[in-house]
C-alpha cells in the first residue's frame, strides 16, 4: 500500500471524527456567518447560548441538519487532499533530492515548497468537492418552523428574527436541496463560492504550513529518543495541529464568511442587501451595510470548532497511519510456512 493512499485513508478516518465531534459547532457558526441583519449584534450570543436557542425553537436535530452529506464531503475532502499532498510531497522531496545532488540546498522540502503542495492540494480539492458544500450550507442555514404561539413569537422579534436562514416545513433533505439548487441556477450553483473557495486554499496551505515546520523542529529535537514518531506523542501532535488551525482560521476568516454567504440560499423577493450576484458585490454589500465588523460574525465559534476539530484530525491521522505501518510491518516479517 502506498503512503499517498495510507494517509488519504487515515486523513478521511480522522476527518470523519473530528466532524462527528464538532458538528454542532459548525452548524451554528455557519448561521452566525449568514446572519445578514445589520441592526441585530449576534456577535454577543456565545456559542453555547446560541446552541440552546436552536434546540429551544427547532429541536436537537437541527444542530445536525446535514451532517450526512457533511460526513461524505469531510471524508471526500479529506482523503482526496492528503492523497494529492502525498503525491505532491513526494514529488517535491524528489525534487528537493535532486537539487542537493547538484549541490544546491541541504535536500529537505522548504516552507515554500511546502506552501506550494499544500495549496495545489487543495485547489484539487475545491474543485471535486465543492458541490457537497453548497449542499452542506444550505441544510445547515435551514429552519425549521417553529409551533411556538404568537404571543410566543412575539417575546422573540427583537431577539432572534434571522434573515437568511429560510423559514420552511421540513422535510428539508438532501435531493430537495440538491434539485433546489439546480433549479435556481444549474449545474453551475453547484459551484457557488468556489473563488472564495480556492482563495481559501490559503487556510489549509498555512496550516499545513506551521504544522509541518513546528512538527519538524519538535522532531529534531527529540531525535536522540526512539519512541514512536521519534518521540512525539499524540498530545504533543494534538497541540500542535490546534496552533497551526488557531493561526491560519484568524487570517482567513473573513474570506469564509463571504464563501458562506454566497453558498446559502439568495433572498431574491426581499431587501436586495440580502442578495449578492457574486464574490465583489457580496464584499462591497457587506462592508456598506455591515461595515468590517460583518466580516468576523462567529469567529468565535470558529476558532473554538477549527481548532478542535484541527486536533483531532492530526491526531488521529497520525495514530491511523502509525497503525497502518505498523500492521503491514509485522504482516511483512511475519515468517512463511510451506
Amino acid at each position: 500500500m502506498s503512503d499517498a493512499l495510507i494517509n488519504g485513508l487515515a486523513g478521511a478516518g480522522g476527518g470523519i471524527i473530528a466532524q462527528l465531534i464538532t458538528y454542532p459547532l459548525q452548524t451554528v457558526n455557519t448561521r452566525q456567518q449568514t446572519e445578514r441583519d445589520p441592526k441585530k449584534d449576534t456577535r454577543s450570543q456565545g456559542a453555547l447560548e446560541r446552541m440552546c436557542q436552536v434546540v429551544k425553537e427547532e429541536g436537537w436535530e437541527r444542530l445536525y441538519g446535514g451532517l450526512m452529506p457533511s460526513v461524505v464531503g469531510t471524508a471526500a475532502s479529506q482523503g482526496v487532499y492528503y492523497y494529492f499532498y502525498q503525491i505532491f510531497r513526494n514529488k517535491a522531496e524528489a525534487a528537493a533530492l535532486q537539487q542537493k545532488k547538484m549541490g544546491v540546498g541541504d535536500g529537505s522540502v522548504g516552507m515554500l515548497s511546502s506552501l506550494v503542495v499544500a495549496a495545489l492540494s487543495g485547489c484539487v480539492n475545491v474543485l471535486l468537492t465543492n458541490p457537497i458544500w453548497v449542499v452542506v450550507t444550505r441544510m445547515q442555514t435551514h429552519r425549521k418552523e417553529s409551533n411556538r404561539t404568537p404571543a410566543d413569537q412575539g417575546l422573540f422579534v427583537a431577539t432572534e428574527q434571522p434573515i437568511l436562514s429560510a423559514v420552511e416545513p421540513l422535510p428539508y433533505g438532501t435531493s430537495h436541496v440538491i434539485q433546489e439548487i439546480y433549479g435556481e441556477a444549474g449545474i453551475w450553483g453547484f459551484w457557488k463560492g468556489v473563488l472564495p473557495t480556492l482563495i481559501m486554499v490559503s487556510n489549509p496551505s498555512i496550516q499545513f504550513m506551521l504544522y509541518e515546520a513546528m512538527l519538524a523542529k519538535l522532531r529534531k529535537r527529540r531525535a536522540w529518543s526512539k519512541k514512536g514518531s521519534n518521540g512525539v506523542t499524540a498530545l504533543e501532535i494534538f497541540l500542535i495541529g490546534a496552533l497551526a488551525k488557531l493561526g491560519a482560521t484568524v487570517v482567513t476568516y473573513p474570506i469564509l464568511v463571504v464563501k458562506a454567504r454566497l453558498q446559502a440560499r439568495q433572498d431574491k423577493t426581499g431587501d436586495r442587501r440580502h442578495h449578492y450576484k457574486g464574490t465583489w458585490d457580496a464584499i462591497i454589500k457587506m462592508i456598506r451595510y455591515e461595515g468590517f465588523n460583518g466580516f468576523y460574525k462567529g469567529m468565535g465559534t470558529k476558532i473554538v470548532q477549527s481548532v478542535l476539530a484541527a486536533a483531532v484530525l492530526f491526531m488521529m491521522k497520525e495514530e491511523l497511519v502509525r497503525g497502518v505501518r505498523f500492521l503491514l510491518a509485522k504482516d511483512a516479517v511475519k515468517p512463511k510456512h510451506l
